[in-house]
């Protein structure tokens, strides 16, 4: 699961990337596409950085860090759907990405509290 995971958040990180590419160079334009592609390549780089965490203390907080990236991304994908005329199918695919991503990983920040919490 977690090469898996790591496949995905990078994949997600490089069709951001390619979105962004589409778009016209402007100082609107730039605005966003330069927080969708900071923000969307922090949840794969942040999610390798929970895979190599040397507690479960210090693994839920990076998988709180991929959480609020992966929620920045979503937000940045939904305004320049709203902004935008063109790519539409590509920045809802994204989206949806984006909320599988935020809901693997929530359920496994629930997952290890709730471990937690028995021991």
């Amino acid at each position: 699961m977690k090469e898996i995971l790591q496949n995905r958040t990078k994949k997600f990180a490089t069709d951001c990337w390619q979105l962004c590419a589409k778009f016209p160079v402007s100082r609107e334009y730039n605005a966003y596409c330069n927080q969708l592609i900071r923000c969307s390549s922090s949840v794969g780089a942040n999610y390798r950085a929970a895979c190599r965490a040397k507690s479960d203390a210090d693994f839920l907080n990076k998988l709180k860090i991929v959480e609020e990236e992966a929620d920045e991304s979503m937000y940045f994908l939904e305004l320049l759907l709203e902004v935008s005329d063109k790519e539409h199918n590509e920045i809802k695919r994204l989206r949806g990405e984006a909320n599988e991503l935020l809901s693997i990983v929530v359920a496994s920040i629930i997952t290890i509290r709730n471990r937690n919490r028995k021991s």
